[in-house]
């Protein structure tokens, strides 16, 4: 029988990430993926991924420009594509960013983003940046981006660039938390959309393994 088709993975590339970087990752894990700069890129994919550096209310304004947004609905919303968004790509799932005043975001998950106040109240560097442990909420359900990565034995530590974080309306879009002064959304989960605020890029195996699970059929 002939080996099941690889899933293709759009790359959303509006200048505001570290898409090339994301790009390689997914072509060491041998993934089949495609630059999305334009609404018509997105026909055909069958996984998005939205890598975002810089800030929350920039990345939308590069998004509107590309007359991405209406497109990325149809697609993740509409047509249920699974959405996989990175660092501020995460971050502008919810309402409003608070950075450089109020922004609006896509608003699929109810929330805010705001400054890491409870990291500097703790007398924490901000920006959050280095390695952290990723723990699983209790009593949630196991989060399919870790799936094959052990709770135990360090092997879901990844990388974390940030000042801001996401405080969702409703706790069980939490997937999983980090510890910086209190527990801090590093994976939300609302069905087949997720969002990631470490680098998996620059997370080294277990990286790789989040971006592999994210492909992976039947992950979702």
């Amino acid at each position: 029988m002939p080996e099941p088709r690889q899933p293709l993975i759009g790359l959303i590339d509006v200048g505001a990430g570290n898409v090339g970087s994301v790009g390689n990752a997914l072509a060491h894990l041998g993934l089949p993926t495609r630059r999305v700069r334009a609404p018509d890129d997105l026909n055909g994919v069958d996984r998005i991924i939205l890598p975002g550096v810089g800030a929350f209310g920039a990345l939308m304004q590069r998004l509107r420009e590309a007359a991405l947004l209406p497109a990325l609905q149809a697609a993740v919303l509409d047509a249920r594509v699974p959405y996989l968004g990175i660092c501020v790509g995460m971050q502008i799932l919810v309402d409003v960013g608070l950075e450089f005043g109020a922004q609006p975001g896509l608003g699929w998950i109810g929330g805010s983003c705001g400054p890491l106040d409870q990291a500097a109240a703790a007398g924490l560097n901000v920006p959050h940046m280095g390695w952290n442990d990723v723990d699983e909420r209790p009593g949630a359900a196991p989060e399919p981006l870790l799936r094959g990565l052990s709770p135990t034995g360090g092997a879901r530590v990844f990388y974390f660039v940030h000042s801001f974080h996401v405080v969702p309306t409703d706790p069980a879009d939490v997937a999983a938390t980090c510890d910086y002064g209190g527990p801090v959304a590093a994976i939300l989960r609302r069905g087949h959309i997720a969002g990631v605020q470490f680098h998996p890029e620059k997370s080294q195996t277990a990286g790789l393994s989040v971006l592999r699970a994210f492909a992976t059929e039947g992950a979702l």
